[in-house]
């Protein structure tokens, strides 16, 4: 309706410039800051959590450790895959400079100490600056500022408390792991609520970019989709087959085949925790792994492996700032990628889990966090697809971990043939 309306009427039209002003950009902002709310305790939350699953996992021993080396390898080849993807086809690249600047009016933030903080995290700083910077002297001041450019220190925060809980004693770590799980499922609850007035706040985000940019709008999104989509089937079908084949010394073919139903039930719910009785289940009776590996990895994976979400945050960053015209190089990227795959594992595996961690992205390499409006409208169908990269994901590293561990086990399938 908005491209319509902005061919019918054009964009400089004062009765659309007003719908959308008064009406269309308010209703999704109201939507977004639902989000936004609760992104300084999901951020701390998840991974405070995912951290100290990852310490707990190193605790275990030789499997932890697999999974561990495993689970960075995989999503550092993820979000390689995606930058080099998002680089290549470039989709935010070539929107008229006018229509540029009509989107920077719409979306830029209104806050002049977000604007601030914004330029000076552009600015180039000395190496040992930015190392010190990244370690906070008062952790509330950088969760204060997580949406103005505080990112950064707020997470490195999260990482040492996470690491320092993991190193404590269990009985005395279960108390702050119990209060952290809770708060989690609170965080995670009040991004359900968001979702239940998705349709009117991404109806008004979409209208709000559509009648600013046309016909363009719908161009760099169907790019952008294509982009993501392409990339999570070449980390599937191309890496994952890879180790497979190479480490656990599987028929990719097969493995596909035997966790199909996994795969669907991951399209069909988009979230990772949701899938996990069925990923648990089909582990264990179709793949045939060993029950406490198969556990054990699928369980920390829920929360502390996610490949595609770390993947598609990665894409969506680098999209957005080519739309908006932030040209970021070598170093910002590969600062970018760092950050997706730590994000990946504070990202809630539930439907939309990845937006807040995506506009706190954001606001570091100078995009407005608002931005993430104009990627909604099309994030049903990525969404369920990288849940189902995630699922894969973590099933591959138990298959893997299982051969590194000596304990293949003989599927059902194997066991009839013989």
């Amino acid at each position: 309706m908005g491209g319509i309306a902005q061919a019918t009427l054009g964009a400089d039209n004062p009765i659309l410039q007003g719908f959308v002003k008064n009406f269309a950009t308010p209703a999704g902002r109201i939507f977004l800051n639902l989000i936004f709310m609760v992104v300084v305790p999901l951020l701390f939350s998840a991974l405070v959590l995912g951290v100290a699953e990852i310490g707990s996992a190193a605790r275990v021993g030789r499997i932890g450790m697999q999974s561990l080396l495993m689970t960075v390898v995989l999503s550092s080849i993820a979000v390689a895959v995606g930058l080099l993807a998002v680089n290549w086809i470039a989709p935010g690249k070539g929107l008229p400079e006018q229509d540029r600047s009509r989107l920077l009016q719409v979306y830029q933030s209104p806050s002049d100490a977000t604007k601030k903080n914004v330029s000076q995290a552009q600015e180039a700083k000395p190496a040992a600056e930015a190392i010190v910077e990244m370690i906070p002297r008062n952790p509330l001041a950088s969760a204060v500022n997580a949406l103005e450019g505080g990112l950064l220190p707020f997470m490195v925060f999260a990482l040492v408390f996470g690491v320092a809980l993991a190193s404590i004693e269990p009985e005395r770590a279960l108390p702050l792991k119990l209060f952290f799980e809770g708060l989690f499922a609170v965080t995670q609850k009040v991004i359900e609520f968001a979702m239940l007035l998705a349709p009117i706040g991404v109806f008004g985000l979409v209208f709000a970019t559509a009648a600013t940019l046309g016909v363009g709008a719908f161009i760099a999104l169907g790019k952008y989709a294509a982009v993501v989509l392409v990339a999570l089937a070449f980390q599937q079908f191309v890496v994952y087959s890879a180790a497979l084949k190479w480490i656990a010394r599987r028929s990719p073919s097969q493995f596909f085949r035997q966790i199909r139903v996994v795969m669907l039930t991951a399209f069909a719910t988009a979230s990772s925790n949701a899938t996990l009785p069925t990923a648990l289940q089909a582990a264990e009776e179709e793949v045939g792994l060993p029950k406490d590996i198969s556990a054990f990895v699928l369980t920390v994976g829920a929360t502390a492996n996610q490949n595609g979400t770390a993947l598609f945050e990665g894409v969506t960053i680098l999209f957005l700032a080519q739309l908006f015209g932030v040209n970021l190089d070598l170093g910002q990227q590969l600062m970018v990628m760092g950050l997706a795959i730590v994000a990946g594992v504070g990202t809630a595996g539930v439907p939309g889990g990845a937006w807040p961690m995506i506009a706190i992205i954001l606001v570091r390499i100078g995009v407005p966090a608002e931005a993430i409006g104009i990627c909604l409208g099309i994030d049903r169908i990525l969404d369920m697809s990288r849940t189902v990269l995630n699922v894969t994901g973590d099933i591959t590293i138990a298959a893997c971990v299982a051969r590194l561990d000596g304990r293949q086990a003989i599927t059902p399938a194997e066991s009839t043939a013989g």
